[in-house]
């Protein structure tokens, strides 16, 4: 497989800078084997059967962009952070840009209450050992830091206050993801009573979102790609319900890419979801054999990501390029604040 195979022509000014509101009230894309239908988000519960099973990711996103400043006597430099990942004892992996205007031992001023100091640089990447002068670490950061927008929506709008709110699930719950689960940012809490009373069912999961799900594909032989590995769990109450799901003939779907690649790595060994934790970097290219999920609510992807490519996987490389081709001559919003779709591969 080519990456070529997953690139398709995106008009200027699809990329959506704002959600949809209520959040609900964004498009939502139906489509089977052969059919395509224009809905909307609210009309969820419509589309869904009772005895469905939503698997959603309750990761929060944290607030994990950082501006500071490094001083070397009187010479001042402005560094940007994004954290990456917790290295306990107070130190974070980062990305540091300029990375070149640090070095090891050097201290970076975030606030008046947090600062760290960098302990080493590699691979692009920088370790950090902040210092807190008064209270937490999460309240420090909280005050600090803003919410990581997707680079596509950095590049044309810094993110502000109304990211807090807009780029966090109405369920998020465990701390931990420097990106959202964006599938899940077209619910609200009236779509979760409809879909309630429709007799539609919920499965929570946790799946970090790394800041690596932007990194693009550089390889020109997808197999050649290495992805990044994010921690995630499934708890024994969502893989009962997901049994449960299967054995009374409902259909597992997860909302988002993220909930999909974990529940399909805690279905590696025996076919059937289990209760499961620990870190996947799983990748699902054409030909995967999906043993977990039945169908996938998302978002609108990238061209040649590996987004792009787990669709494709899902649906068939052909269909899906018929469903973009779709979505783009019926004006739909992409990426992290666009538009939903919901894949359902096994219906007419």
């Amino acid at each position: 497989m080519k990456l070529s195979d997953f690139d398709f022509d995106l008009p200027e000014g699809r990329i959506a800078l704002r959600p949809a509101r209520p959040r609900s009230s964004a498009r939502l894309l139906v489509a089977g084997r052969d059919s395509i239908a224009d809905r909307i988000v609210s009309d969820l519960p419509q589309v869904l059967r009772p005895g469905d099973l939503l698997v959603l990711n309750d990761t929060r996103v944290i607030p994990a962009r950082l501006s500071g400043e490094r001083v070397r006597g009187e010479a001042r430099a402005r560094i940007e952070a994004t954290l990456l990942e917790p290295q306990g004892d107070g130190a974070w992996t980062a990305l540091l840009k300029p990375l070149r205007k640090v070095k090891d031992g050097e201290e970076i001023v975030f606030s008046p209450r947090l600062s760290a100091r960098v302990t080493g640089r590699a691979d692009g990447q920088a370790t950090l050992d902040f210092t807190v002068a008064d209270g937490t670490f999460d309240a420090a950061l909280k005050e600090a830091g803003a919410m990581p927008l997707p680079p596509y929506i950095e590049a044309l709008r810094p993110a502000d206050a109304a990211d807090r709110d807009d780029y966090q699930t109405v369920w998020a719950a465990e701390d931990g993801a420097v990106a959202a689960p964006t599938a899940s940012l077209h619910f609200d809490a009236p779509l979760l009573k409809a879909l309630e009373a429709r007799g539609v069912g919920f499965a929570h999961v946790t799946l970090h979102v790394g800041a690596g799900t932007f990194l693009p594909v550089k390889v020109d032989d997808v197999r050649d790609h290495k992805m990044h590995a994010e921690w995630g769990r499934v708890p024994q109450a969502a893989a009962e319900a997901i049994a449960r799901t299967r054995a009374e003939g409902g259909r597992v779907i997860p909302v988002g890419t993220t909930a999909l690649r974990l529940i399909e790595t805690a279905a590696r060994e025996t076919g059937e979801v289990a209760a499961w934790e620990g870190w996947t970097d799983i990748f699902i290219t054409p030909g995967f054999s999906f043993r977990a999920a039945d169908a996938l609510m998302t978002n609108f992807h990238l061209p040649k990501s590996t987004l792009m490519m787990l669709v494709s996987a899902l649906m068939g490389p052909e269909r899906i390029r018929e469903i973009y081709a779709h979505a783009i001559a019926r004006e739909y919003r992409f990426f992290s604040y666009g538009d939903a779709s919901i894949l359902l591969p096994q219906e007419p």
